[in-house]
């Protein structure tokens, strides 16, 4: 392997220990890494560098607050100081090395372009397992294929078929590793794959111009939301490792990451993004296939649904998709094929070319908008996510509903998290269940300072989400009404 020149390998590591500092699309570190550059802003954020009034205000002009930034910037360095000690970016790539990973950057020549149209909520970088960087698809070629976790026969069904229509026809699926739909297209798309390997003929589709031929191509890529050296859910880990043998498995955070309801719905937008077309096979009325379908629609990306039954709450999401949405109609492969023909007749990003539905324009990542929701948000805690966004750097999203990446089985009752901020959702899902966490160790958990933590534990205990004993927090789950 070749040598890797000094200043290359800084920025790398540099961005590698982000990937373990800051949460996801954390607002202020990818405001400094963009002005200050990731070495630069890792000193920042490690406290070895003072930010200066310049860059101070830069960031806050980045992020479109009217004030010097010396606050903003204070508070997120005091929100990553309990991670600081536990960073080792030598250590989390040398383990990734020796299970045979690599970390990929946006200096990269196999950084896939689709992610440049997140903007500043655009991974880090991306570990990853399985074959090499240049095997993962360009976005013409890459179709994501969502669904329920809870899913029916028949979504099943139809999710395989899909996904093995697709690869036959030369075409990366793109899914989350998770159970129900994202298994069955993982598998689908497995199958098709050494089918083709099996024939003389291949794929029934040349690759479009800037794509990895298709024999090089993965075949389909898990996008995890916690390390790639974990599999999970467990169960899947066979199923894991079959993609990643024949395609790959990638994650923005860190090895040894655990998997969180918030970072499940941050995996969520670099699915779609990763694709040039996301489709949705079933979905109750408030599945987090839903929350991949709105970033795919923010990205200014075709979105499809499948219909099922009118009597079948797990196609619900799909009918409020077709219903609300621009979403077009999805029955069988061709139906997919379809929407990709601007990608056989034009290089240019599905992303760039101007959308004429109002319906349709909502920013990129966010919560709202009619994929997301059919009703407004209580205003009370819309004031509340924003005030939460300003303080913590975190997205200014709309207040969180019960959708996740692990969707409700009982989907149509209200989630006990239902209208946190991102900052208290973060918290919530770093609660133990059972033995008791101090505040110290939680700040290092959840990625917040203490003086975030102990507030956001007043709130979450006035919810009846926290519960406190003997000088430790853990989770206290809601009465049943």
């Amino acid at each position: 392997m070749p040598a890797v020149p000094a200043a290359r390998s800084a920025t790398r590591r540099a961005r590698a220990a982000f990937s373990r500092l800051a949460e996801p699309q954390d607002s202020v570190a990818g405001a400094l890494i963009a002005l200050a550059g990731p070495v630069d802003a890792l000193r920042i954020a490690t406290g070895a560098l003072r930010p200066g009034q310049r860059l101070e205000r830069s960031v806050a002009q980045e992020l479109g607050q009217d004030d010097d930034g010396s606050a903003l910037v204070t508070a997120a360095v005091g929100r990553w100081a309990a991670r600081v000690p536990s960073l080792a970016p030598d250590r989390d790539l040398a383990v990734l090395a020796r299970l045979g990973g690599w970390l990929l950057t946006p200096e990269d020549d196999a950084w896939p372009a689709g992610l440049a149209d997140l903007g500043s909520a655009a991974p880090w970088c991306l570990w990853g397992r399985g074959g090499p960087p240049d095997a993962l698809p360009a976005l013409s070629r890459a179709v994501a294929v969502v669904g329920a976790r809870d899913s029916t026969a028949y979504g099943e069904s139809v999710g395989a078929d899909l996904a093995h229509g697709l690869v036959t026809a030369g075409y990366c699926v793109v899914s989350g590793g998770a159970f129900g739909i994202d298994a069955q297209a993982h598998r689908g798309a497995l199958a098709a794959h050494g089918s083709v390997r099996s024939t003389t003929g291949g794929p029934s589709e040349p690759p479009s111009a800037g794509s990895a031929p298709t024999s090089m191509m993965a075949p389909t890529v898990a996008v995890m939301a916690c390390g790639v050296d974990r599999f999970y859910p467990v169960a899947h880990e066979p199923l894991l490792r079959a993609v990643m043998a024949e395609g790959c498995l990638l994650a923005e955070v860190a090895p040894g990451s655990s998997p969180t309801r918030w970072r499940f719905l941050q995996r969520n937008r670099l699915i779609a993004a990763l694709s040039a077309v996301t489709v949705v096979v079933e979905a109750r009325w408030r599945s987090g296939a839903l929350n991949t379908a709105h970033h795919a629609a923010g990205l200014g990306r075709d979105v499809g649904a499948v219909p099922g039954s009118v009597y079948a709450s797990t196609s619900a999401g799909c009918h409020r998709l077709l219903r609300e949405t621009g979403a077009v109609c999805v029955t069988d492969v061709d139906d997919v094929l379809e929407l990709l023909a601007p990608f056989r007749v034009s290089a240019q990003p599905l992303g760039d070319r101007e959308r004429t539905d109002p319906t349709w324009s909502v920013a990129a990542g966010q919560g709202s908008g009619p994929v997301a929701s059919s009703t407004p948000a209580d205003p009370q805690a819309v004031v509340r996510a924003a005030a939460s966004a300003a303080e913590s750097g975190l997205p200014a999203a709309a207040p969180v509903t019960g959708s996740t990446g692990e969707e409700s089985v009982r989907a149509a009752r209200p989630a006990a998290h239902d209208g946190l901020s991102p900052q208290d959702l973060i918290l919530y899902d770093a609660l133990p269940v059972r033995a008791g966490s101090t505040t110290a160790r939680l700040a290092t958990v959840a990625g917040l300072s203490e003086t975030m933590v102990r507030a956001g534990l007043g709130r979450l205990s006035l919810r009846g989400l926290a519960v406190a004993t003997n000088g430790t927090w853990r989770k206290q789950r809601p009465v049943s009404r």
